[in-house]
C-alpha cells in the first residue's frame, strides 16, 4: 500500500533548455512506484524515500512512516542509518589524499596504525587492499551474529596482529568483504591527518558538498545512540524484517566501542546531492570531483559480471553498467546507484531491514530508467 505520494518534486540543479526530458516527472513517479511497491510495508512499519537523478533534475518520492506510532510520514529531510553506505564517504577521502599526493594506495596500513608494526599478515596489507576488500581480512565482526562484545581499541589491535591469512592467500588477490577492514582505514587516516575520521568527513567532504544533514552518529554512556539535537527529531524509527520497532532514532548497530566507528546518518536530500556530484554534475571542487571519479574505477574482477572499486561496485549485468553500492541493518535496508553512461542515479533509504532494494534498482528499476 503507497501510503503518501510523491511529496515532493525539485530540481537541485536546471537542467539546460536544450536538453529534452525523455521521460516526464510523472512517468518518472510512475515507474518508481511501481518498482518499489513490493518494499513499501503495507502493514505502515517503515517507509521509503527515494531521489532520482536523470535528465539533469532531481526527483524526491517519499512512501510510508518515519515512526509507525507516532503517525510521522517519511520526507525528503527524514534522516536513515546509511549503513556500509558510510564506506563510500571514506573511500572518496582516501583517493582525494591520494589525489593530493598526501599519501598513496602502496602504503602499508602498518605505517600509520603504528602498533601494527609487530603485527605479522596484517603488515602485507596495504590502503588500497582494504578500500578494495583485498586484504584478506575476515573478522567474526564481520559476519553474524558478530562478537560477543564490541570490539575496544587495543582488542582490535591484539586481534590485528595476531591474525594470519587463510593458507594459499595474499593480499590482493582474493575479494572478502570486511567491515573490520573499513574500521581500520578510518584509523589510518585519522593517524595520518591527526584528526578524527568526523573532522576529515565533515571538512573535506560534507562541507564543501553543502550536506548539512549527514552526520555521524555517536554512543551514549548508556549504549544507544546519539544525534545531535536539531536532527534527532527527523531521524526515523527503524523496523525489523518484520515489522517490529528496533532501538530509538539515531540507534547504532555497530560491533566497534571505537570513537568515530558509527554509522552515518542521512537525508535523501543530502544523499541526491552526494549523487550529483558522482554523477560529475556539481560545480565543486576539481580535485574532490577527481576523487569520485578515481573511487568508481573498477580495481579487482570479482566474477564476470561484478568488480570492486574502492568502496563502490560496479556491475555489469548485459544492460547499462551499474555503478553502485548497497548498505543494511537489521532496521534499514539503504541503496545509491548511478548508471555513469547516461548520467543518471538513484537512492533509495528504506527503514526496515532486508528489503533489499539494490536487487530492484539492478535487476530493473535502473535499466528502465536508463531506456526512458
Amino acid at each position: 500500500m503507497r501510503l503518501v505520494t510523491a511529496a515532493l518534486i525539485s530540481a537541485l540543479i536546471a537542467a539546460p533548455a536544450a536538453v529534452a526530458q525523455a521521460a516526464t516527472d510523472g512517468e518518472v513517479e510512475r515507474l518508481v512506484a511501481r518498482e518499489l511497491k513490493p518494499i513499501v510495508p503495507a502493514d505502515g512499519a517503515g517507509g521509503v524515500a527515494v531521489a532520482a537523478r536523470i535528465a539533469g533534475r532531481t526527483l524526491f518520492f517519499n512512501y510510508g512512516f518515519a515512526d509507525l506510532a507516532a503517525k510521522r510520514p517519511v520526507t525528503t529531510d527524514s534522516l536513515f542509518n546509511l549503513g556500509s553506505i558510510r564506506k563510500v564517504f571514506e573511500a572518496t577521502l582516501l583517493a582525494q589524499a591520494v589525489k593530493r599526493g598526501e599519501l598513496t594506495f602502496d602504503d602499508p596500513v602498518a605505517k600509520y596504525v603504528v602498533e601494527l608494526q609487530r603485527g605479522g599478515d596484517i603488515r602485507k596489507v596495504t590502503l588500497g587492499h582494504l578500500a578494495t576488500h583485498t586484504s584478506g581480512l575476515s573478522l567474526p565482526s564481520d559476519y553474524p551474529p558478530g562478537p560477543e562484545r564490541p570490539y575496544t581499541l587495543s582488542d582490535f589491535i591484539h586481534i590485528l596482529n595476531a591474525w594470519k591469512l587463510n593458507p594459499g592467500w595474499a593480499p590482493g588477490e582474493q575479494h572478502t568483504y570486511t567491515h573490520a577492514g573499513y574500521v581500520l582505514l578510518q584509523l589510518a587516516l585519522e593517524r595520518r591527518f591527526g584528526t578524527t575520521i568526523g573532522e576529515l568527513f565533515d571538512r573535506r567532504l560534507l562541507a564543501p558538498l553543502g550536506m548539512t544533514s549527514t552526520v555521524l552518529g555517536t554512543r551514549g554512556a548508556d549504549g544507544r545512540g546519539e544525534l545531535p539535537p536539531a536532527l534527532i527529531g527527523r531521524a526515523v524509527q527503524g523496523y525489523s524484517k518484520d515489522g517490529e520497532p528496533i532501538g530509538g532514532p539515531g540507534d547504532q548497530q555497530v560491533h566497534f566501542d571505537i570513537a568515530g566507528a558509527g554509522q552515518v546518518f542521512s537525508s535523501a536530500r543530502d544523499m541526491a546531492t552526494f549523487l550529483a556530484a558522482n554523477l560529475g554534475e556539481l560545480a565543486i571542487e576539481r580535485g574532490l570531483q577527481e576523487a569520485m571519479q578515481f573511487s568508481q574505477q573498477g580495481v579487482f574482477k570479482i566474477s564476470p559480471r561484478n568488480t570492486q572499486a574502492s568502496a563502490w561496485e560496479v556491475n555489469d549485468y548485459g544492460g547499462p553498467v551499474i555503478v553502485d553500492k548497497p548498505g543494511g541493518l537489521d532496521h534499514s535496508s539503504i541503496y545509491i546507484g548511478m548508471v555513469p553512461a547516461k548520467r543518471l542515479g538513484i537512492v533509495i533509504l528504506a527503514n526496515r531491514g532486508f528489503q533489499h532494494p539494490h536487487e530492484i534498482a539492478r535487476q530493473s528499476l535502473l535499466p528502465a530508467l536508463a531506456r526512458d
